[in-house]
């Protein structure tokens, strides 16, 4: 009876230890949680919870319905978990007999069956009603019409009706409720498989090779939006990311103009320019007026007009550009925009003229 009441005393600890793994599981729950809700003031990350457009707010919703369904189902098991570990702890009075044995139960097994189906069919439907609408959602005459196509490692966006190409850095219009301007993406990829994301505006869109995807957006305010590839799609893919400007009817408009402009020609840079034309330069880039038609790289007729190089990487200013041409493992490792072996007279021409592009 001394050594059972013995080994009586020492379950308390490893009751105490199991409650105690417990609540620093639901701390560490709280906290990701807070993370996640944080204002942009608090978290600089890009958060799903505070959404800026109509497909991002649908999304919030559901993520709300999703986790509190969830949230009472690990309420349930833990606190049954609790009640039990606490209520059916060995005990020394039940040393002499054993456990009642229980060898099954119609009515449990038929409530652990339906109800886990019913969750499932309930999220499962309320799911396919926000990827309805969605995926679905009418398309209007006032629609902006871009094609973004993922490259390994940077992003391509082409305005067809507007006859416009930029790289890495988004404009789209604000859509108010006055005037509903959404912007539809058709989403292509070059190489290998990319996914589109910018979690305060829209859902993750894969871009798969041979086939063409679709997403929208309508964001409710101006601003910088940040968004990232999110399918794992080589060496640099951390660093494929995007920025999404919305802008102001009239800001969006002005834009349009600038980038419909020729490549602008400052005569004074001249060397610059045949040094962009006697190189490997123009195999992979285009610049309007030049003989550079290449399309393995951005389009740099309007270079300077972007705030970042090497998809949001680093800022765009002269000694970026000049470290990014001469040796670009510096900047993004393991990227394909290769060492060009300038020398610096060369160099210092090319990054001149480069910075013309206005």
């Amino acid at each position: 009876m001394r050594i059972v009441k013995t080994m009586h005393k020492a379950d308390w600890p490893a009751i105490i230890s199991r409650v105690a793994g417990v609540a620093v599981l639901l701390a560490g729950v709280l906290l990701a949680a807070g993370l996640c809700t944080a204002s942009p003031q608090d978290n600089s990350v890009p958060s799903i919870f505070d959404p800026h457009s109509t497909p991002a707010d649908s999304i919030r919703h559901l993520s709300y319905f999703v986790l509190g369904v969830t949230g009472l189902i690990f309420l349930a098991v833990f606190s049954l978990l609790g009640y039990a570990v606490v209520k059916f702890r060995s005990r020394a009075a039940d040393t002499e007999r054993e456990p009642a044995q229980v060898y099954g139960s119609t009515q449990i097994e038929l409530a652990w069956t339906i109800i886990p189906i019913l969750i499932v069919v309930v999220l499962f439907l309320a799911t396919a009603r926000v990827i309805h609408a969605i995926q679905d959602a009418p398309k209007p005459a006032e629609a902006v019409e871009i094609t973004a196509i993922g490259h390994q490692f940077w992003w391509e966006f082409r305005y067809p009706a507007l006859g416009v190409v930029t790289a890495n850095e988004l404009h789209v219009p604000v859509s108010d409720s006055s005037h509903p301007t959404p912007t539809f993406l058709k989403l292509l990829s070059a190489d290998t498989d990319h996914s589109f994301w910018i979690p305060q505006l829209a859902g993750k869109t894969d871009l798969i090779p041979n086939r063409v995807n679709e997403t929208w957006l309508d964001p409710h305010e101006t601003g910088l939006f940040l968004g990232q590839c999110a399918q794992y799609c080589g060496t640099q893919h951390a660093k494929m990311l995007l920025r999404v400007y919305v802008d102001s009817p009239e800001d969006f408009k002005l834009w349009i103009r600038a980038q419909q402009q020729p490549a602008n020609e400052d005569a004074n840079e001249a060397a610059g320019r045949r040094v962009f034309e006697r190189t490997a330069c123009l195999n992979c880039h285009a610049i309007g007026g030049t003989n550079g038609t290449g399309r393995f790289g951005p389009d740099l007729t309007h270079l300077m007009s972007r705030r970042t190089i090497a998809s949001g990487a680093v800022e765009n200013n002269s000694q970026n550009l000049r470290l990014w041409i001469q040796n670009p493992d510096s900047i993004k490792p393991g990227s394909l925009m290769p060492a060009m072996k300038l020398s610096d007279t060369e160099l210092d021409a090319l990054v001149r003229y480069l910075e013309t592009l206005q």
